[in-house]
């Protein structure tokens, strides 16, 4: 029988037989870790950072505060010096008054229908022209978008007297449409849903889906809608904001008759002194609906835009 072979193993090296720790290499498949955070670690801000926010809140909460404020005060409590910083026992009664000296129901009304109109419209429109321009190919898209960022550039009283002028030919004076269909495009719109299409939406799913057969009207509602969603979610927050604080338009379109918040907060604490706490009431009847909005779809609004940040 033949004796199995044996491998000889190597000596392993003696402690002085190996290189000093800083005469070795560095190894290059690992990146230095040190001023990085970790993946999955928490990043905590310092005081100052916490100092600052504090601040920013305060100051930008103040004003609305001041608002409660004067709305529950009476007049001679507002022309005192220095002024009350609490609220005081008049809201209820400032409110009446409200009502008692504005149709300010019907004008809460009128709003609502005109802003909920202009986002809707807006936010389709916007989409559908953001699409077009982004990722479609047709010709003259970069004269057609140019023009359409350019009208951002021209003041908007410019065209006031043109377009009452057709509001007139159409015998929409003081009517709701005459403020609705105006705005139901905007040029901001058009491009904000832009450059958030270009970003967002790949070029394979688009060519994906014409390859497996589907119009342009299917790939829009399709795929186009449920990306886009956090923009258009932005976009229709900033323009109901814009359509519930216009003023200048519906000024000159509508009557008393027929007025919308801003116009209705006109006809408040008239006399040879303005009632200022009266006025203050009107003004924080005619934000609590904005605030609304936005305390329920703010949280749904800032997580969709993450979530369309991480899936981009």
């Amino acid at each position: 029988m033949t004796a199995p072979s044996t491998t000889e193993v190597p000596p392993r090296p003696s402690s002085g037989d190996r290189p000093p720790r800083d005469a070795r290499p560095p190894r290059l498949d690992r990146p230095s870790r040190r001023g990085r955070p970790r993946a999955g670690r928490t990043l905590h801000a310092g005081p100052v950072a916490y100092a600052i926010l504090i601040v920013a809140v305060l100051v930008s909460a103040f004003p609305f505060y001041w608002t409660l404020v004067a709305a529950s005060r009476s007049n001679a409590d507002l022309a005192q010096v220095p002024p009350s910083v609490l609220p005081g026992p008049n809201l209820i009664r400032n409110f009446e008054a409200v009502l008692e000296e504005a149709d300010i129901g019907k004008a809460l009304l009128n709003s609502l229908i005109v802003s909920g109109s202009i986002t809707l419209g807006t936010v389709l429109c916007c989409t559908l022209a953001g699409f077009a321009f982004a990722k479609l190919r047709f010709r003259g898209r970069g004269a057609l978008l140019t023009v359409t960022v350019g009208t951002m550039m021209i003041p908007p009283q410019l065209g006031v007297i043109p377009l009452f002028m057709m509001i007139a030919e159409l015998g929409w004076v003081n009517q709701l449409q005459s403020v609705i269909l105006p705005g139901l495009v905007s040029a901001f719109g058009v491009f904000f849903m832009r450059q958030y299409l270009v970003q967002t939406l790949p070029d394979e799913l688009i060519e994906a889906a014409r390859v497996d057969g589907a119009s342009t009207a299917r790939i829009f509602w399709s795929i186009v809608v449920p990306i886009a969603r956090p923009g258009m979610a932005v976009l229709g927050l900033l323009t109901f904001m814009a359509a519930w604080n216009d003023f200048f338009w519906p000024i000159v379109a509508l009557s008393s008759s027929e007025p919308t918040v801003q116009v209705a907060l006109r006809q408040l604490g008239g006399g040879y002194v303005h009632d200022q706490s009266v006025i203050m009431a009107g003004a924080l009847l005619g934000t609590l609906p904005v605030l609304l909005v936005f305390g329920l779809l703010g949280r749904q609004i800032v997580g969709g835009i993450m979530q369309g940040a991480v899936k981009g």
